[in-house]
């Protein structure tokens, strides 16, 4: 096997063997390879991962796919087909890692799953994420991130009390189950580096949901009561949330007595601070509704670009409830550098978000944008072994694409 020319990243060296779709799977992965590992990611003929198909499309490339498939190599093989278990099974034999999210069952019936797989490679990692995980009587149930928040009491504390629920604008638990994933995997190949043994690892969005609601949990338990819908305001503080100004929406947030004290005299109302009612936070917890009367009076009195002055000379934390088109001009966002122009096969460039890490001695990088489809089949099956007439022989029969 000749290795792909993969030389950044901490991760530089790793193979991964890419067997996800939609958010969560293709999350964790795309972490990975932007910290350098070479990911080979398996899709099906014809429509490839669902993502695909998300809107909206940029001159036919989904926003979704680009965003976490940059930095991979697209091979088409049919799993369904004898030989194309064949293949993954070959893949699987010369790679470190398998991330996969398929419905708990279905890889066993194609002798794809993590017995299987190590049986024939006990250095391998793999990685299952799922909806529910792998016990319980829901471990076979199919659940979408919006599905999870709704069962992990997510959606139960989210949008505001005059309103129905909501969930999240983002899909956090897709993501944070990527996330958890990689934690896993990094863990698990520090035990194969100790002892040269693999292993299973794993998570679900329902596992990540429950942890995400931690604290409301222990407040459950110390309360008895289920928490409500809050907006943009805080449980534990006051005040704390968002106000109209003259123009746009400001959010304050104020976790101590001392911030409390800035912000008034700020305001030009240090008597505030003094009065009984707001002096301390349990205070203004309690009388919450008569301070935001008076603040809602104030804060109308001049634009949010005013008061975002004012608060920040006084160091006040807050900031402008910012639109998507807000966030590409601001000037932290540029200074951080936070999108990367990369190359992609279709569109000439395409600019993703990188990661949210730094790392001095082995930074992590994108070079290049989320494959089309099928883009890298025969680059990849050739450096893993795959003769040309094996190529042929399975381009006929539908095997790869």
């Amino acid at each position: 096997m000749i290795p792909q020319e993969q030389n950044f990243g901490p991760l530089a060296g790793i193979r991964v063997l890419d067997l996800t779709s939609n958010i969560s799977g293709p999350s964790a992965t795309c972490i990975l390879a932007d910290l350098g590992a070479e990911i080979i990611k398996i899709e099906r003929p014809g429509a490839g991962d669902d993502a695909r198909g998300m809107g909206p499309h940029m001159q036919g490339e989904s926003a979704y796919f680009l965003a976490i498939n940059r930095n991979k190599q697209s091979v088409v093989i049919d799993i369904r087909q004898a030989e194309g278990q064949r293949l993954i099974r070959r893949l699987a034999q010369q790679v470190d890692i398998v991330v996969e999210n398929f419905r708990r069952g279905v890889l066993a019936k194609y002798g794809l799953d993590a017995q299987s797989l190590r049986a024939d490679n006990p250095r391998l990692i793999y990685c299952s994420l799922s909806a529910y995980g792998e016990e319980g009587p829901d471990a076979n149930k199919p659940g979408y991130d919006a599905i999870l928040q709704a069962r992990t009491g997510m959606i139960s504390i989210t949008g505001s009390r005059s309103e129905e629920p909501a969930r999240s604008g983002v899909s956090v638990l897709d993501m944070g189950s990527g996330m958890w994933s990689v934690i896993a995997i990094l863990s698990a190949l520090h035990h194969r580096e100790r002892t040269g043994e693999g292993q299973v690892v794993g998570t679900s969005l329902f596992e990540t949901g429950i942890y995400w609601m931690n604290y409301h949990l222990l407040a459950y338990q110390a309360t008895k009561r289920d928490p409500v819908p809050q907006g943009t305001s805080h449980t534990a503080f006051a005040p704390y949330g968002s106000y109209q100004t003259a123009d746009d929406l400001l959010l304050i947030g104020i976790s101590n007595d001392s911030l409390f004290g800035k912000l008034v005299n700020a305001l030009g109302h240090g008597e505030w601070a003094e009065d009984p009612r707001f002096r301390r936070n349990n205070d203004r917890l309690l009388h919450r509704n008569e301070l935001n009367d008076l603040l809602i009076e104030c804060f109308l009195q001049k634009t949010c670009g005013e008061w975002l002055d004012i608060l920040d000379r006084a160091g006040v934390p807050c900031s402008r409830i910012q639109k998507v088109s807000q966030v590409y001009h601001d000037p932290q966002f540029e200074a951080m550098k936070m999108m990367c122009t990369v190359p992609h096969a279709t569109l000439g460039t395409v600019s993703v978000p990188r990661l949210p890490i730094r790392l001095e001695k082995s930074p992590n990088e994108i070079k290049t944008g989320a494959p089309v489809l099928g883009q890298h089949t025969d680059e990849v099956l050739r450096r893993y072994g795959v003769t040309e007439e094996e190529l042929v022989t399975h381009k006929a029969n539908g095997v790869i694409g």
